[in-house]
């Protein structure tokens, strides 16, 4: 199981606009330390998912018949912005997405050829060659994460939260994923009003999984600037995802 990372910021990206702090003004030049809006590709077998769709150029990436379907954790437009380039093409495609009435914008009103399918809480569904759990997170929308299983290997994608509700981090405990891709939006201390972790709280979760492979994603440019002065902060087990960088999830006998 491959899971690509097409981008790896928070809302704002990497440069923020605007911004002339360290690692913005570094990314204005170097494309390395660039991040596009969160989202990326899962590869299992012949089965090929989308999970979100911030980047601006998925029609461009996918022609029809590249994708088996789309998961979106929420309707926040950094997430779907991508969807609406696809609402006027033909075709069918469909796309799995939590109960949320009003959606985003005109995506309800006119889908063209997204098919929309609400998921439920722990709904777990068979997607081609592997199965998914939509399990529910706290954010200021409603927000699911996606636990993806194929031929034995687990992998937890856990964009946008500020807390795991007490079922989710239950469940998550019994599962045990091999990788847990977690939001970690700001550096330690973040006291504005906020709908992210932050690096503390994401080492304090990592403690109920000492087994998983733990990948930071939703970065914000505070954050890269932060740890570019601090190289050694992250514990053992932990990482930052990049854009354009590829995991390989396998299965523990």
């Amino acid at each position: 199981m491959r899971l690509s990372f097409l981008g790896t910021g928070a809302a704002g990206g990497v440069p923020l606009w605007g911004c002339e702090c360290a690692i913005c003004t570094r990314a204005r030049v170097d494309t390395s330390v660039r991040r596009q809006p969160n989202c990326a590709l899962l590869e299992a077998g012949k089965t090929r998912l989308l999970i979100d769709a911030g980047v601006m150029d998925v029609a461009e990436r996918f022609p029809p018949g590249a994708l088996d379907a789309v998961l979106v954790t929420h309707f926040h437009a950094d997430h779907v912005q991508g969807l609406f380039h696809l609402r006027w093409g033909k075709g069918a495609l469909d796309v799995y997405a939590p109960h949320d009435s009003e959606g985003c914008a005109d995506l309800y009103k006119s889908p063209g050829p997204l098919k929309f399918t609400h998921l439920s809480k722990f709904e777990k569904r068979e997607l081609g060659e592997v199965s998914i759990t939509a399990v529910p997170l706290v954010h200021s929308k409603p927000t699911l994460g996606y636990c993806i299983e194929h031929e034995g290997a687990r992998l937890a994608y856990l964009s946008d939260c500020r807390e795991l509700p007490p079922a989710t981090l239950e469940f998550l405990q019994r599962w045990q994923p091999h990788t847990l891709c977690l939001d970690c939006t700001f550096p330690p201390g973040a006291d504005q009003p906020r709908n992210h972790f932050d690096l503390l709280e994401t080492v304090a979760l990592a403690q109920h999984f000492p087994e998983s492979e733990m990948v930071l994603m939703h970065i914000g440019h505070k954050l890269d600037a932060w740890l570019q002065d601090r190289p050694d902060a992250l514990p053992a087990g932990m990482k930052l995802a990049y854009d354009g960088e590829t995991l390989i999830c396998i299965g523990v006998p």
